[in-house]
Parts: structure tokens; C-alpha cells; sequence
């Protein structure tokens, strides 16, 4: 048996896992959760602590276990070199340093989506929704993408019997509108952020649900509802701020769901729309019969959205490359401790 610690690790919130396996399983094409037994799990706010290190401490004293003989930490923001400083908290993490302090013989530092790359493999038919059956292939590359607070995406290489994770910042790569719509859209956040250009994360995330709503808004193209245009003047007003003391894409997208404003409809519409065409951007490029996994915060939230059918229409709307498409795997994954469990499967690794 070995003692595993996992951990995802974010600006706002840590999540501590302790795993024990009986073997060291290797990330491969089948699942491996079932090595895995989870023994305590905790959630922390990040902000409270000076740095990971006390947080660990207590949360071993609180499960009165050993010290862990392996550990992974999933870091939201880029690794080097085993190194990692957080983009919205005051921690400089080193593998090194972790490994002396705490005391565990091995430590890895990992990004938070190279880990989601991993945990797929620990998943189970309950953790996924199929979106598109298409025609896996086994041998083929696997495909990630996830819109989040920004968004994220990855692919994995299969090298003789296991996988190996490619994060990358397709994220940053430039907004292509193909409407008249998109492109006013593109125009609208190009003046009002005084930018140069457009990423495609601008609009396929949470800030781009806001930014959706301001330019359908602001082009009158629907009537703002009272309660929701209250709660996006108080988000506005806190812009600035690290804590916001409310949430107007939760919001808008219950508007959505509930049928109850027309501008929120659009919105999510629109959303929905570009979070497919960039799939197929994606997937266009790595050709995924191994599947493309749409993970990420925002997809279980609107699923009956995603699954309406304009996420895919855009997805395979790639003119004459559209067959191609058409036989690439789509999943939702609805598990999000997906990152955890990668970051337990890569510790057994080390």
C-alpha cells in the first residue's frame, strides 16, 4: 500500500485529497480509479494562508494520518521546472522546498489542466455525458478543452501503452467571428478594452459570458430585465476587485435556462455557439478519435444548453472537413474533481 496526497490547488480555493493504493498504476487507454481508494478529503481558502505548507500540516493532523510517501499538486496557472507561482495568490511553490518541509520523499507540481488530461482516465460512464458517439479510434490523440474563469486546452499523445498530457494556451490564440453579429462583437470588445486583439478566451469563458451580455445589451439588440441589470451595475461598480460580491453569469445563465429574460437567452446562445466552433477549431487540428472532452465549470451547469444542438452544429460546421468531425467522440465531463483525481493517478506514478 502507498500513502498518496492530492491536491488542486487555486486562487480562491484548495482542495486536499489522501489516496492509498495498492499498486502504481500507469495512465493508459482503461480507467484506474479502482486502484485508488480515498481515505479524507478537505477543502481550504487559499487566501487564509501565508503558503501550501501549513495547509497540508493541518489537513494531516486533521485526518490523523501518516506522512504520504508521494504527492501531486494541481496548480491553476503555468509550471516550469517543477515551480509554480499562482496568478491570483501570493504563493511561490517549489517542488524542492515542498518535499523538505513537509517531508514527503517525492512531490510533483503539475497545471490544473494537464491534471483534468490525466484524471479522464478516472472516470466512469456516470462521470461523462456523450454529446457526439462519433467512431473512437484507440490508437488516435485525445483532445481538451474547458471554459472556466479562462480556457483551457490540451490534447494527449498515446505512447506504447500509456498517454502522455500536453497542456497549451490555445486559449490566447485569436477570436475568428465568421457572423456579422461576431464580428460587431469582436469590434465592441476590441474598442471598449482599448486592445489591440481578440482573444478566443475573451468570449469562450466566464468573462465572456459578461462581455456576451454587455455587447447585446449595449447594441440594444434585447431589453435588459430589471432584477439581472441591478446585479450586472453592482458587478460593474466592484470591477477592480479581487472578490466580487456577486456573480452575474451564474445569474445569466439561470435566466437562461428558466426561460424567463430574453437577453440572457442570447447570451447563452451566443456562448453556446462560440464554445462549439472553438471545439471544432480544436479538433480540426488534432483530429481527437479518441474523444474530445469538454471539461471545465461551465458546461455541467448548462448542459441542457449544450445539448440542444447548437454546440454541435457549430462544432461540426467546418465545410468540406464537416464528415470528419462528425466521427470524433464528444464528451461532457460532469465530475469536477476530475483535476483531484488526476492528481492522485499522476502521484502513484512518481
Amino acid at each position: 500500500m502507498t500513502l498518496l496526497l492530492a491536491g488542486d490547488i487555486g486562487g480562491t480555493k484548495t482542495i486536499l485529497r489522501l489516496t492509498e493504493t495498492t499498486d502504481s498504476p500507469g495512465i493508459n487507454e482503461t480507467s484506474d480509479s479502482h486502484l485508488l481508494r480515498n481515505i479524507y478529503e478537505e477543502s481550504f481558502h487559499s487566501q487564509d494562508f501565508p503558503d501550501l505548507v501549513p495547509i497540508v500540516q493541518q489537513f494531516l493532523t486533521k485526518a490523523k494520518a501518516a506522512t504520504p510517501e508521494k504527492a501531486c499538486f494541481a496548480i491553476a496557472g503555468p509550471v516550469v521546472k517543477n515551480t509554480a507561482k499562482l496568478t491570483n495568490l501570493a504563493w511561490y511553490l517549489d517542488s524542492e522546498r515542498l518535499q523538505q518541509e513537509l517531508g514527503i520523499g517525492s512531490v510533483s507540481l503539475i497545471n490544473d489542466f494537464t491534471a483534468i488530461g490525466h484524471g479522464i482516465f478516472g472516470l466512469n460512464n456516470k462521470h461523462l455525458l456523450t454529446l457526439q458517439a462519433g467512431k473512437p479510434k484507440s490508437e488516435a490523440p485525445i483532445a481538451i478543452i474547458g471554459a472556466g474563469t479562462g480556457l483551457g486546452q490540451g490534447f494527449l499523445i498515446k505512447q506504447g501503452q500509456h498517454y502522455q498530457v500536453f497542456p497549451s494556451e490555445g486559449g490566447h490564440a485569436d477570436f475568428a467571428p465568421r457572423t456579422e453579429l461576431e464580428f460587431r462583437l469582436m469590434k465592441y470588445l476590441l474598442d471598449k478594452h482599448d486592445i489591440q486583439r481578440v482573444s478566443v478566451e475573451r468570449v469562450v469563458s466566464g468573462q465572456g459570458i459578461i462581455s456576451i451580455y454587455q455587447f447585446l445589451r449595449d447594441q440594444k439588440i434585447a431589453t435588459e430585465s430589471p432584477d439581472i441589470a441591478n446585479i450586472v451595475r453592482v458587478w460593474e461598480q466592484e470591477a477592480g476587485k479581487l472578490e466580487k460580491s456577486v456573480d452575474p453569469n451564474a445569474i445569466i445563465g439561470t435566466a437562461a435556462l428558466q426561460g424567463r429574460d430574453r437577453l440572457s437567452q442570447q447570451t447563452m446562445q451566443l456562448f453556446v455557439e462560440l464554445y462549439g466552433a472553438e471545439a471544432g477549431n480544436l479538433a480540426i487540428k488534432l483530429l481527437p478519435y479518441g474523444g474530445l472532452y469538454v471539461a471545465g465549470g461551465i458546461a455541467p451547469k448548462i448542459l441542457p444548453l449544450i445539448q440542444e444542438g447548437s454546440f454541435l452544429l457549430n462544432f461540426t460546421q467546418k465545410g468540406r472537413m464537416r464528415s470528419l468531425l462528425e466521427e470524433i467522440p464528444v464528451y461532457i465531463i460532469l465530475n469536477q474533481q476530475v483535476g483531484l483525481i488526476g492528481a492522485a493517478l499522476y502521484a502513484a506514478r512518481l
